[in-house]
């Protein structure tokens, strides 16, 4: 997987998107691969809201502390911070990490798409 992965960096890069992720190391490139998983509730630029909270600057924000997204009761009672093993647990299992949250079931199990997907989070600064 990690190779496929790496992989599709090399030709994102070649493409007019990939002049963003020239940018990123290959790691957070391949996150940003991975993300397609998660846009489809989240954004990632600033200031949006999407029917999941903003990612933009997770890595190392307390849950359910956004400003303006109605979390469920679960997420902000959990007291737990972004750091790199919450969000892998998350990532493999949010429903096991945070019984009784709203966001439905993800389990990204491999543990190299977890590396990008963490390293990609981190850049969101």
């Amino acid at each position: 997987m990690r190779k496929l992965l790496i992989g599709l960096v090399i030709v994102i890069s070649m493409t007019g998107y990939g002049r963003v992720a020239c940018a990123q190391s290959a790691e957070e490139a391949a996150g940003r691969v991975v993300f397609n998983h998660c846009i489809a509730c989240h954004f990632i630029e600033p200031g949006k809201q999407g029917f999941g909270p903003n990612l933009h600057g997770v890595y190392g924000r307390t849950a359910g502390t956004l400003p303006g997204f109605a979390y469920s009761a679960a997420l902000p009672k959990s007291g737990i911070v972004w750091t790199e093993d919450n969000l892998r647990k998350w990532i493999a299992g949010n429903d096991k990490l945070v019984p009784g949250t709203r966001m439905r079931h993800v389990s990204i199990t491999d543990k190299a798409e977890q590396d990008y997907l963490i390293a990609f989070l981190k850049s969101l600064k």
